[in-house]
């Protein structure tokens, strides 16, 4: 490497800029569009499409929503730093995407929810529901700082942007076109996104891979330094990455995303059909293999082009994440408008991203604590301002988290751990509703808390670790042999901390950030089933089979303690919409002995109406 990152920086011309701001351009069009040209927008048509969408951008968004800048910068500097092993998580996408079709998505279809913490207060009560909206905004909001601080970077690094004029200038256009389309503008611009994210990373790993010889070529000099190792069987789970950290692990983190987060939800529902979204989920998973392999592969290519000159050692980035917009521009720098290219897929998936997470905060917050809280007579019209109100909100705020997100080091690492810490309590407790009928509303609140503050001990102390360098990660070796003409600087790392031995760190604090989810998830389950046991069980009789996983209902007969599961339940919905007057029994509860509802409503609801699974 002979050029410095200043010269690299000149070769972004007013070409790249142009096919840049083409594609901001189209965003924000589609935004227009869908919010001046097409039909009226109500509360149903902002958050959830009005339940009119097709398969294929439904497909593109679930890709777009959880894989984008995170995924393009952060997976080939895995690479490149701690080696190929990280490919196995592939695998864990093959056991996300049919539990998710089949085990939890039918839960939510089910019961036509707009919030997917509705379910909680159907299966549960009310304070399990705002306690779960509540834990989801502080996980979204931190996540999409994240998101947008990682292109902010590379457009930082390869033009010369300043870093808060690039988060700026993502932030604004995003809160433009969602605020103004809603969830379809959402939809057809992750659709759109997707599609230039896919463009610009294959054609740049391709391109990379012919400059420094071709695969061959790639392949060696990765097995020479050791970066191609394929599996690792190492049952510690305080190793980094190994086949069960990847697949197992990876499989908590990634179905706490698929299966129950609101912005994943809220695109299932937003399809004509059931099948749709089950079709949208297996084409996502086409998808998901490809970029990540992609991805993955485009990490030895770095490694192949740096592996005689590291930039990082050299000093020429500051941060492993720069590596690969450095990269791009060392290898498309000649070719006017590509580097644009690259730079609109990485702005492409923090826009999908960015505007998913606005929309789907902006339906939490009307449906869990504005409808069900303090003011549930609302109409649909201030409902629907209310909403773009909370969607303008929602994006400032991710503006401001930015200066957080700076801190929290290397970002792919960073949002996974984010993922586990907060979406592994929530997807237990959610698993603790539809997996296990006794569970009762008190084990579900105390086991949802216990396993919060668990994981932040776990999260915060792997920090405090990492900061005080008992904690080390020890990355894949590097040369500088063969760099010219540059000034070689030492890792800061190696006298940050001096001469004194900073000590070991408690065990738990080293646990694998990938088994952050599985951890939280059953300390839920566990915790909330003690609780269970001695505050006393659910009634399986009075519980809505609609908040079931479908595997209960499958195994019931040989499952104990299920004997009438729901023969007692009653829709209080269904009940009212049956009724003559109201059929409320003097209780907030959404469950009803069928004797008393019997002789009480009698004259007014068809029993076959109110004993309705």
């Amino acid at each position: 490497m002979t050029v410095s990152v200043t010269e690299l920086a000149d070769r972004f011309t007013w070409i790249d800029y142009t096919v840049f701001g083409l594609m901001l351009g189209l965003s924000a069009a589609i935004g227009v569009f869908y919010g001046c040209f097409s039909k009226k927008q109500d509360t149903k048509e902002f958050l959830m499409a009005g339940k009119s969408m097709t398969t294929f951008p439904v497909a593109m968004s679930l890709i777009a929503s959880f894989m984008s800048a995170i995924t393009l910068l952060g997976t080939p500097s895995e690479v490149y730093q701690f080696g190929f092993i990280y490919w196995l998580i592939i695998f864990s996408y093959m056991l996300v995407m049919p539990a998710a079709a089949h085990l939890y998505f039918p839960v939510f279809y089910n019961l036509q929810v707009t919030s997917a913490y509705e379910y909680l207060e159907k299966r549960f009560h009310r304070a399990v529901r705002w306690l779960g909206s509540f834990v989801f905004i502080i996980q979204m909001s931190l996540y999409m700082a994240i998101v947008v601080y990682a292109p902010a970077l590379a457009l930082a690094q390869v033009t010369g942007f300043d870093v808060y004029v690039s988060v700026s200038l993502i932030c604004f256009v995003c809160i433009f076109y969602t605020t103004l389309g809603g969830m379809k503008a959402v939809l057809w611009t992750d659709a759109l996104q997707t599609l230039i994210m896919y463009a610009s990373i294959i054609f740049v790993i391709i391109k990379g891979a012919i400059d420094v010889g071709g695969f061959s070529t790639v392949w060696e000099r990765n097995v020479e330094s050791g970066r191609a190792q394929l599996i690792d069987f190492d049952p510690d789970p305080t190793t980094r990455h190994t086949f069960w950290t990847l697949v197992i692990g990876g499989y908590f983190t990634w179905i706490s995303i698929y299966g129950v987060n609101q912005a994943q939800v809220q695109r299932y529902l937003s399809v004509q059909t059931k099948q749709m979204a089950i079709n949208a989920l297996w084409i996502n998973l086409v998808g998901l293999v490809i970029l990540m392999v992609t991805c993955s592969f485009g990490g030895m290519v770095v490694y192949a082009k740096y592996y005689d000159c590291d930039p990082i050692q050299a000093g020429v980035v500051t941060k492993a994440d720069q590596l690969f917009p450095l990269f791009v521009l060392d290898t498309l720098g000649q070719w006017k408008g590509l580097p644009g290219l690259f730079v609109a897929g990485i702005f492409a998936g923090t826009l999908s991203t960015v505007s998913s997470g606005m929309n789907s905060l902006a339906a939490i917050v009307l449906e869990d604590f504005v409808k069900s809280g303090c003011y549930p007579g609302i109409s649909d019209n201030a409902s629907t301002w209310v909403s773009r109100g909370l969607s303008l909100f929602f994006g400032l705020l991710t503006f401001a988290l930015v200066f957080v997100a700076e801190r929290l080091g290397n970002i792919l690492s960073a949002a996974l751990s984010i993922f586990g810490m907060v979406g592994g309590p929530l997807l237990g407790v959610f698993t603790l509703g539809m997996f296990f009928p006794w569970a009762n509303a008190t084990g579900a609140f105390v086991g949802e808390i216990v396993s919060l503050i668990f994981m932040f001990w776990i999260g915060v102390g792997h920090q405090m670790g990492k900061a005080s360098g008992q904690i080390k990660l020890e990355s894949m070796p590097t040369s500088i042999d063969g760099c010219q003409n540059l000034t070689i600087l030492e890792p800061a790392f190696l006298h940050e901390h001096g001469d004194e031995e900073p000590g070991e760190a408690l065990a738990l604090y080293r646990l694998s950030y990938m088994w952050y989810s599985a951890t939280g998830c059953f300390t839920v389950i566990i915790v909330g089933m003690l609780v269970t046991l001695v505050t006393g069980k659910q009634d399986v009789r009075a519980v809505d089979p609609r908040c079931l996983s479908p595997a209960v209902m499958w195994f019931k007969n040989w499952l104990p303690g299920l004997n009438g599961l729901g023969e007692d339940y009653i829709d209080e919905e269904e009940c009212l919409k049956e009724s003559k007057s109201s059929c409320s029994l003097g209780t907030s509860n959404t469950f009803y002995n069928s004797k008393i509802a019997e002789e009480m409503l009698n004259d007014f609801i068809p029993e076959k109406e109110c004993t309705k699974l």
